[in-house]
């Protein structure tokens, strides 16, 4: 997200957000149970050696053994045994690149997004598991800013920029970004003053199924969700029950388990101030956004349901943010917090494998023991 001034270039490079204090927290508290599976089983996040120590704030979670990290400092790392390794298939040249989004379709094909003014933002793409990359596009508009992106298939997906001319700014590919171009702006709502998005963990701009997609936005007096059904030609805009009236302030993640259900987290990012309505729910597709009756008790940056056949029901998800991560039982109108640990994102593959990642080098996966 772009913030005039001082604030602007501090959450671009990632050095503002909530405190760091309970960043790190001893090897018990990080593996302790997040859930109950069933009957012997204890399901909790398991930290994994990446060896780096960049800030992850992109994740895509292919499987249960199959992962990419996208952060700092143009680092790109790929897991394909359930995080015993990490390798390290970083863009050459990349260092001065910061990654805030990626795409993967399996081990070896992945779309990846660095963020930026102008010519910082970037898309890059691999096809061979990080061995080699290409840039497919680069803005050149200065007054663009790249904060998502999302995939429909492996062929079609979009990624936004912050506005321009007063309407968010939308690129588009049908070739699993190889090629980009914008799309026209007719169907785009104005935006709010001040508003815009949040590149804090890939989940500003998310998709369910073939056509719906949803852009989370903030820094205005209203935090809203605007919703397109044909892929981002046409949208309409509702205000969220989330804290706004702040560049500091809005919706920083989605998730939608289908075309109706949706959960929204954010809140205030500062450490010193309070986020007490950071989450909110949709039942009808993001018409309509009600509170949640106990949300995350502080700002939280991603959110991701949990798959079925995992035994802890169709309405589970997870939060996770700076001080904690949050599960909900019951589609996101109550959470609890059930970890410590740090965290900017969290993924789930449809095979039940989700994935958390965050600052200093930080991944975790979601395990079950008896």
């Amino acid at each position: 997200m772009k913030v005039m001034g001082k604030t602007r270039r501090l959450m671009s490079l990632g050095l503002c957000g909530a405190a760091l204090g309970a960043a790190l927290t001893a090897p018990a508290a990080q593996a302790a149970s997040v859930a109950q599976r069933g009957p012997g089983h204890r399901p909790g996040w398991t930290l994994t050696d990446t060896g780096a120590d960049a800030r992850f704030r992109g994740l895509a979670a292919v499987d249960r053994t199959t992962a990419w990290l996208a952060g700092t400092g143009g680092t790109v790392l790929r897991t394909s045994d359930g995080g015993r390794h990490w390798r390290d298939v970083s863009p050459p040249g990349a260092g001065q690149l910061e990654f805030r989004d990626i795409e993967a379709f399996d081990a070896r094909r992945a779309v990846a997004l660095a963020i930026g003014e102008g010519e910082a933002s970037r898309v890059l793409r691999t096809d061979d598991g990080g061995v080699t990359w290409a840039e497919s596009f680069r803005n050149t508009d200065t007054r663009a800013f790249y904060d998502c992106l999302t995939f429909f298939d492996s062929r079609h997906g979009l990624a936004v920029s912050d506005p321009v001319d007063g309407k968010y700014r939308l690129l588009s590919t049908a070739d699993g970004g190889r090629h980009w171009k914008v799309l026209p702006g007719a169907g785009m709502p104005a935006a709010l003053p001040g508003e815009a998005s949040f590149a804090a963990g890939g989940q500003c701009l998310v998709s369910s199924g073939s056509e719906d997609v949803w852009l989370a936005t903030g820094g205005s007096g209203t935090a809203r969700v605007l919703h397109s059904r044909d892929r981002g030609l046409t949208w309409s805009a509702t205000a969220t029950t989330l804290p706004a009236g702040d560049p500091a302030r809005g919706v920083f993640g989605l998730a939608f388990r289908d075309r109706a259900h949706g959960i929204a987290v954010g809140g205030d990012y500062r450490a010193d101030q309070a986020s007490p309505r950071a989450s909110a729910v949709t039942r009808d597709g993001g018409r309509g956004w009600r509170q949640s009756v106990t949300p995350p008790p502080a700002y939280r940056s991603g959110v991701a349901w949990l798959p079925r056949g995992l035994g802890l029901g169709r309405e589970s998800a997870l939060a996770v943010g700076p001080t904690g991560t949050d599960l909900t039982r019951d589609g996101g109108r109550t959470w609890r917090t059930v970890d410590s640990g740090s965290y900017d994102t969290v993924d789930c593959a449809p095979d039940g494998g989700c994935w958390a990642s965050g600052e200093q080098g930080r991944a975790a996966r979601l395990t079950y023991r008896r």
